[in-house]
């Protein structure tokens, strides 16, 4: 055992990371786990493992020094095209058929990156796409990357790797999208690197699928090299989440230690010759009633009926039915059919500044960003205080370059939060509580970058 800790202290902390993050740490894994422990160490400014271990066990803890320990817990080690036969399987089987059938159906593709470590997955994923689709400027294209790691997120938003990271990259990949930075360093295309958003995730405690993430409606999700770690508490917990976030017959890739037929029993098994995948199939069956439809009830053969049996409901003095059943659509993947029925309860209720952040988050997921922009400050107009809405403009102005905007609108959230207890839920957030998300945006500023 590379750690200087005594069993009973490593048997605490193993108990301890697993209750409080996930983690799963049996004997024969300390090692591994006294390895973290140390680098955790040293990040914390702790003089030893046994001063670091023993304020874990006796501090209350943020959240933030929580993510820190886990994301020392964790390999960072990745490169492009890893694991061979999952790409293969992507460029043979599952992005061929999506290709085909979007072309004639909006050209839209969603796909989730889930702990993406430092981009290397993503971007790989970018630059196939890139190959595929001889018009992919006209495509609506969402490449989600998260990870519960800020140094690794920040590393991989600014797309430079050390040769290390290519020790399986074909040569004319290399030579297409990457070019030198400086010596034993390249840096990958600007298109490639616009295609991917990086974003802040864990994926054992946040809430997904959900619009305000943008984990809803995916295509295919890879979470690949990342459940081994959790309990088997957690893992069920997060594969029933995956579920959920895929559109009915979308795909989840997972890697090959990974795969289970008992784990993933809520979707299909479909052969390939080059990777074991999972699909979710079709859902079967109707939900019961239209306000208790939810993200994953919707099935095909209803939502033809959604709108016109709300559409029924509008003189009614509630319009809970049009917002419930437009997220559940949106988070499903029909779009145009959740626009239709949030633009319904914006008209019912003009004042509520709810709808429009739902308009504006639909509207987003489409690729119409300065619409997004405008029903954003429609929220904002009437309610001021509206932290979702300040947030959301901070990601926008963040992904359109601008800087200055983005880091005013993330300041407006922190001087919101700040007069809320940490555990207050926050509106149209999905989950989201103020302490979480003051967590999740000073990770993000002390991670590096532009919000450092």
């Amino acid at each position: 055992m590379s750690t200087s800790l005594s069993p009973d202290l490593m048997t605490q902390l193993s108990e301890f990371v697993a209750a409080r993050i996930g983690l799963h740490f049996p004997k024969e894994r300390w090692n591994d786990f006294g390895v973290g422990l140390t680098s955790a160490a040293r990040e914390q400014g702790m003089i030893n493992e046994e001063a670091y271990a023993q304020w874990l066990l006796s501090a209350t803890l943020t959240r933030r020094e929580i993510e820190t320990l886990a994301s020392h817990l964790t390999i960072g080690e990745t490169y492009f095209f890893r694991e061979k036969g999952s790409f293969d399987a992507l460029e043979e089987q599952i992005l061929p058929e999506l290709i085909k059938t979007r072309r004639s159906d909006g050209k839209r593709l969603r796909i989730w990156c889930a702990a993406c470590c430092t981009g290397e997955e993503p971007y790989s994923v970018a630059m196939l796409l890139d190959r595929m689709i001889p018009d992919l400027p006209a495509w609506n294209v969402t490449i989600l990357a998260t990870d519960i790691n800020p140094r690794f997120l920040e590393k991989a938003s600014v797309g430079v790797y050390r040769e290390w990271s290519f020790r399986i990259t074909p040569p004319a990949i290399k030579s297409n999208y990457f070019s030198p930075v400086e010596t034993g360093k390249l840096q990958i295309a600007e298109r490639i690197r616009q295609m991917v958003t990086f974003s802040f995730l864990n994926l054992a405690e946040d809430t997904y699928p959900s619009l305000v993430n943008n984990t809803n409606a995916m295509d295919v999700v890879l979470c690949r090299n990342v459940l081994m770690y959790f309990t088997p508490q957690k893992v069920a917990r997060v594969v029933a989440g995956l579920h959920n976030t895929l559109v009915d017959n979308g795909w989840l890739l997972v890697a090959p230690s990974e795969a289970s037929q008992e784990l993933y029993e809520q979707f299909s098994l479909v052969g390939s010759p080059h990777a074991t995948l999972y699909r979710k199939s079709m859902v079967a069956t109707p939900s019961a009633a239209l306000v208790e439809t939810t993200a994953d009830e919707v099935p095909a053969a209803r939502k033809k009926d959604l709108r016109a049996e709300a559409a029924v409901l509008a003189p009614s003095p509630t319009v809970a039915p049009f917002d419930l059943t437009a997220r559940a659509l949106a988070n499903h993947g029909d779009l145009s059919e959740a626009l239709s029925l949030c633009d319904l309860a914006i008209t019912s209720e003009p004042l509520n500044p709810a709808h429009r952040f739902l308009r504006a988050m639909i509207a987003q997921e489409q690729g119409g960003l300065d619409e997004a922009v405008r029903f954003l400050k429609q929220t904002l107009y009437l309610d001021a205080n509206f932290v979702m809405a300040h947030y959301a403009l901070g990601n926008l102005a963040k992904r359109l370059g601008r800087r200055e905007q983005s880091r005013r609108h993330f300041r407006n959230v922190l001087t919101l939060l700040d007069v809320l207890e940490p555990d207050a839920p926050l509106p149209e957030a999905g989950g989201l509580t103020a302490g979480r998300l003051i967590e999740m945006l000073r990770s993000s500023m002390n991670g590096g970058g532009e919000y450092a």
